[in-house]
């Protein structure tokens, strides 16, 4: 862990003479001496330790995250603890948030969409400070950084629609209820009802926000009656499961079916046909989150704190 200078050296706080001072620091360096932060910690009550709380840590998108998040603690001399959540198993989130409160972490960065107000709670009431991601200052305590998820799907519909031409869009979500797959939905559902079409029902499916999750949903899209010309995913690992699909069904991507992801994790530019997604900036939210984070430690007053950023479509060839 970073050193905080001379602030915390008990021999700059008194008078002592130079004699002296020059003989314990000789010891010091003699010694190998550090100051033990549990110990420094009793009398700061604080731990200069944060969290991450992600629901899987094997997500491209997590990983850019946590980097944004360590590269701002690192340079403020606090240790950085990710821990894995999964959507799939409900219980585990408080007993996450449990194990991360009971030291009394300094401060947590909740990247666990769906989480229930009780563990919110459960952070505001152990005195961290909190940050969450993808949900709005209403949902609950704690300051939010989100990207504009509506308004990119919406952009990226509209694309696909007003100059590529796509006429039977479908789309492939996470699970049912959760951010930022709801948000992303309703983005894409407004791109179509302003270009005068209504939502295909039958061309909606909720899986989960992973390569299998696509692999499963972009089956029972192509399986309908009428199967669409395009997918909009809800991510990019569904993407490349929905591309595994059209593969293994002989279908030209972007001629027969166009599919496009969510987020521009590295993968995206990588896979074959290279994925037209939307730049969602995980490593400059980590970065916006840590920030909210170490404010809130220097001066934990004000209101709630929202920062929102913008997203971008990326056009590539897979439509």
């Amino acid at each position: 862990m970073a050193s905080r200078g001379s602030a915390g050296d008990p021999l700059r706080r008194r008078p002592v003479s130079a004699a002296t001072r020059a003989r314990v620091e000789d010891a010091v360096r003699r010694l190998g001496y550090q100051a033990d932060p549990s110990a420094r910690g009793l009398r700061t009550q604080r731990t200069d330790t944060i969290g991450l709380v992600v629901p899987d840590i094997t997500n491209p998108f997590n990983t850019e995250l946590a980097a944004g998040i360590q590269a701002v603690a690192y340079a403020r001399g606090l240790l950085t603890v990710v821990c894995e959540a999964p959507m799939t198993d409900g219980p585990q989130l408080p007993a996450v948030l449990g194990q991360l409160t009971a030291p009394r972490l300094d401060g947590i960065v909740l990247g666990r969409f769906g989480a229930q107000r009780a563990d919110l709670d459960l952070i505001a009431g152990s005195g961290a400070r909190l940050v969450r991601l993808g949900t709005r200052i209403a949902d609950g305590p704690g300051d939010v950084v989100r990207g504009a998820e509506t308004e990119g799907m919406r952009g990226l519909v509209r694309y696909l629609v007003g100059e590529r031409g796509y006429r039977r869009i479908g789309f492939i979500g996470g699970e049912a209820g959760v951010e930022p797959g709801c948000e992303r939905y309703e983005g894409y559902r407004q791109a179509l009802a302003e270009a005068g079409r209504a939502v295909p029902e039958d061309l909606a499916v909720w899986t989960g926000f992973t390569r299998e999750g696509g692999r499963a949903g972009a089956a029972r899209l192509l399986d309908a009656a009428e199967p669409p010309d395009a997918v909009v995913c809800a991510n990019d690992l569904i993407a490349i499961g929905a591309l595994d699909v059209a593969r293994e069904r002989g279908l030209d991507v972007p001629g027969q079916l166009a599919v496009t992801g969510y987020d521009d994790i590295d993968a995206a530019s990588m896979v074959s046909p290279a994925l037209t997604t939307v730049i969602n900036p995980a490593r400059e939210i980590g970065r916006s989150a840590a920030r909210l984070l170490i404010d809130r430690l220097d001066a934990d007053e004000g209101p709630a704190r929202e920062v929102v950023l913008t997203h971008q479509v990326v056009r590539r060839t897979s439509a």
